[in-house]
């Protein structure tokens, strides 16, 4: 199949659309479903990442569920406006502002909230920041700030190198199921990761500062980016998908993460890798439509989406026996 004329896999029910955001900035999304309650997901952090390429599964999913369905391509990524004064220069904090602007020009006042990886990162950031727009959230293999320790295993696999073999051998670490990966998949990705070379690299420098640490030059800015005491406080409804097989961020950094947020229930699915919404689309199209639609996860698919056994249930959150 052939890309489109922006250079994008062509998804039924998935549309490309741009909004003009307060700052100026020319923000790119892909947009499913035409009423009901919106969500916003939000993509991982590997170079050629897109709206498009981390939920063209679950996005048209839900839009033909009953929701609206917005999936923009953060600064450094995707189609995202390329010009430096839009570089994402304070990583995870510019992606913060970027999704409020962003929910901010399509008029959105609550919304149901998810990220994976690096997704999970800008998810959390933006719960602490503004949390009274948030209506329920969905985690998936991420970290949250200084909250938990994060330990990723970044000699998995090359740096994307601009070519395609380096993305394919990108994506077949962290994509369990290597047939959820095609030639024009890779293409668009690649590309991407061309387009934003620059803006991407400068976000990744900060955002790997904040999330790994090191020397910060802005000390009021790491006292922005912190979670503890702060994420782990929420109430708001939450759950957390984490693969089993996951090699980019071990399930071990999970266990961690569990033991820090008493208010959220966690489930590891098998057979997943560090995209869980790409190697078992049937099941995490199911949990998401529970969960945003219904407030908690029922029975049968709990049980098949391994729902933690390393502390009691959180019954608002799961069907009980």
């Amino acid at each position: 199949m052939a890309l489109t004329e922006e250079g994008l896999i062509s998804v039924p029910g998935f549309q490309s659309r741009y909004v003009r955001l307060a700052n100026g900035a020319r923000a790119h999304y892909h947009t499913a479903g035409e009423t009901g309650p919106p969500v916003i997901l939000l993509h991982g952090g590997l170079a050629g990442s897109s709206g498009l390429a981390g939920w063209r599964y679950l996005a048209p999913f839900l839009g033909a569920n009953g929701f609206r369905v917005y999936c923009p391509d953060m600064p450094g990524f995707g189609l995202a406006d390329t010009r430096e004064e839009y570089w994402p220069v304070h990583g995870l904090a510019s992606h913060t502002e970027f999704i409020d602007m962003f929910a901010d020009a399509l008029c959105l006042d609550r919304f149901f909230l998810s990220g994976n990886s690096m997704g999970c990162m800008n998810t959390v950031q933006y719960l602490c920041a503004y949390p009274y727009r948030v209506i329920r959230y969905i985690l998936i293999a991420g970290g949250i700030g200084d909250a938990a320790p994060l330990h990723m295993n970044m000699d998995v696999f090359p740096p994307f190198d601009g070519t395609t073999e380096s993305m394919r051998k990108m994506m077949d670490t962290i994509i369990y199921k290597p047939q959820n990966i095609s030639e024009e998949y890779l293409e668009m990705r690649t590309a991407a990761g061309n387009r934003q070379a620059q803006s991407y690299s400068a976000h990744m420098g900060a955002m790997l500062k904040s999330v790994l640490g090191g020397d910060d030059d802005d000390s009021n800015l790491s006292v922005r980016m912190t979670t503890k005491g702060r994420i782990d406080k929420l109430t708001l409804p939450g759950i957390y998908l984490y693969g089993k097989d996951d090699v980019l961020i071990p399930i071990e950094n999970a266990y961690a993460q569990e033991d820090a947020l008493p208010n959220v229930q966690f489930f590891y699915p098998s057979e997943c890798g560090h995209q869980i919404q790409t190697d078992q689309p049937d099941l995490t199209n199911q949990i998401y439509l529970e969960f945003f639609r219904d407030g908690r996860v029922s029975r049968e698919t709990a049980d098949r989406a391994g729902v933690s056994t390393r502390r009691p249930e959180i019954p608002a959150l799961v069907e009980q026996r």
